[in-house]
């Protein structure tokens, strides 16, 4: 039986740990691992084959609402790999030693272990570097629920024995600021979630804003949990710094140079429609906003102060040069 690449990557997320670039990675290395393909050629045409079906499969998700949150995910992972292995093909035959297809295999698999390895790593890494950037007595305001924030966040107060408080919004459609605030208070980290429409308000109250993404952009842009430009825009406003945390993993050969030019179907909420519609009950319509809203937004460059990653701190402007330097190395 053929390996299924996508549900090996529906799969991979069923680890809570593991992120969604990362699962792509690992299905795809285990693509490898399984492909019976005698030749480079036949080979390289079966794993962009594979590509492109999870490319495919991140645009027919059950959930609607998180269409472009996992769109935008799936593609850098899967611009990670296919650079590896550009690279890896590029390396191997310029190699003096240089032997037959299965030895290249071999070669790419080990090469893909490590890479492996040093992603898992990562977020502990960005956690280490973001939390310098915590000083005691600071409020900070988190955008919903993401791993490498809370892990920097738990860094800064048991390792570095910091003392400060946390606002996190409360990050509609999902809520999962909700679960982000149960989670500090239960850490002994001060918290207060707060609505998503509440930002201006709080905003004069906060020394710097933490925000994830859910993939770097070539301009320094990040794509994001829907929210996170308008709290940009309002901490720009007000001079607050803000910080973007990501795992290098996330950088993605994609430039936007606005909200519609994100590399999926434009939503709903965008268009109008004359059509007279009635709901029975209130949760056919929180059903509509979720489906016809966005599930992420994209913040240019030019809000950001620094973005935080596991490369090191990086001023957007030095994105272009990490991913040059990513496909070169």
């Amino acid at each position: 039986m053929s390996y299924d690449v996508v549900s090996a990557f529906h799969t991979s997320l069923n680890d809570t740990d593991l992120s969604t670039p990362v699962a792509v990675f690992k299905s795809l290395t285990d693509f490898v691992q399984c492909s019976t393909a005698p030749t480079m050629s036949e080979f390289m045409q079966t794993l962009e084959r594979a590509a492109q079906s999870l490319r495919e499969s991140a645009q027919k998700i059950d959930r609607p609402q998180t269409q472009h949150k996992a769109y935008i995910a799936v593609l850098a992972g899967v611009d990670l790999f296919m650079r590896f292995v550009n690279r890896s093909s590029h390396d191997f035959s310029l190699s003096k030693e240089a032997g037959s297809f299965e030895d290249f295999k071999e070669t790419l698999l080990s090469r893909a272990s490590l890479i492996l390895e040093k992603a898992s790593s990562a977020r502990e890494r960005v956690a280490s570097i973001g939390a310098q950037f915590v000083h005691d007595d600071a409020v900070i305001l988190v955008q919903g629920y993401s791993r490498v924030i809370m892990n920097l966040l738990y860094h800064a107060a048991n390792l570095q024995n910091k003392r400060f408080k946390v606002y996190v919004t409360e990050g509609r459609p999902e809520s999962d600021g909700i679960q982000a605030a149960a989670a500090l208070k239960k850490a002994g980290i001060p918290c207060r979630a707060v609505l998503d429409s509440a930002v201006g308000y709080i905003m004069d109250k906060v020394d710097m804003v933490f925000v994830g993404a859910e993939g770097v952009v070539e301009n320094g842009g990040i794509v994001n949990k829907i929210g996170t430009f308008q709290i940009a825009l309002v901490a720009k406003a007000l001079g607050k710094p803000v910080y973007a945390v990501a795992e290098s993993y996330k950088f993605v050969r994609v430039y936007p140079l606005s909200q519609y030019d994100l590399p999926s179907e434009t939503p709903e909420i965008v268009t109008f429609t004359s059509r007279r519609k009635s709901f029975t009950a209130s949760s056919d319509a929180v059903q509509e906003l979720a489906t016809s809203n966005p599930s992420v937004d994209y913040t240019p460059p030019q809000y950001l102060t620094l973005l935080l990653t596991d490369l090191g701190v990086l001023t957007p402007s030095g994105v272009s040069d990490e991913l040059i330097k990513l496909t070169l190395a």
